[in-house]
């Protein structure tokens, strides 16, 4: 009875390890900084706290003491660094396409960042180099801080489609379009490529002028940027 009973306890512990994940039968959420912060035991609910979240600071474990530590910033195995950080990019130009354009980018990582930043794109002022460049800035800055996980949100499908899809067509054709046409962006896509290089990027599409705030923040300080002399002054 005795030997039962303690083979009972044991089944009773491991059934019990195993819900906390070393079985591998589930994965835990946690989230450090989002809408709510905790431990979710499936990514729709991490997502629902997180998603178009300013900073949001999140990572998927196989144990529940490993995600309680993160959510704690506490240090643990895997939890002390590597979580995803979100971002928000944005350009823009006025007169796009015309003589006097005055394009500009945004880069916005939540309320009172010190990275926020809204300056004058270089070169060539056009809307859809604003974009590239602003996404670039992004990751520049993310690099700076040994970031190397990002969720970066813009509403350019031009940029998400033609880092993710589009690059590696060009660079097979010479850097031409299906057509037979010059890539129009060139350098911009090759600089986005070469700093996405080591980077675990989630490019996420964002509506414009939707609501969402990180979106509407990173347009403002676009905007700003477009105001100010290509040396950074007013």
């Amino acid at each position: 009875m005795r030997g039962l009973l303690s083979l009972t306890h044991t089944v009773a512990l491991a059934a019990v390890r195993c819900s906390r994940g070393c079985c591998g039968l589930r994965m835990f959420y946690a989230v450090r900084r989002g809408r709510r912060t905790g431990v979710f035991l499936t990514w729709d609910e991490c997502r629902a706290q997180v998603d178009r979240f300013p900073a949001a600071r999140f990572k998927k474990f196989a144990t529940e003491d490993e995600a309680w530590a993160f959510v704690r910033n506490s240090t643990s195995p895997g939890g002390s660094e590597g979580d995803f950080v979100i971002v928000y990019t944005d350009g823009c130009c006025s007169s796009n396409g015309r003589r006097r354009a005055r394009a500009g980018i945004g880069v916005y990582w939540g309320p009172g960042h010190p990275l926020n930043v809204g300056i004058r794109l270089p070169g060539r002022q056009t809307n859809q180099r604003a974009e590239i460049h602003a996404a670039c800035k992004a990751i520049e800055q993310a690099k700076a801080q040994n970031i190397s996980k990002l969720v970066l949100y813009t509403d350019s499908m031009f940029t998400i489609n033609g880092i993710t899809n589009w690059v590696q067509g060009w660079k097979k054709n010479g850097w031409r379009t299906s057509t037979g046409k010059e890539v129009i962006n060139k350098e911009d896509f090759v600089m986005l490529e070469k700093l996405t290089q080591g980077m675990d990027i989630q490019w996420m599409h964002v509506p414009g002028h939707s609501g969402f705030r990180g979106n509407e923040e990173a347009d403002r300080l676009a905007r700003e940027g477009a105001k100010k002399s290509e040396d950074g002054t007013k």
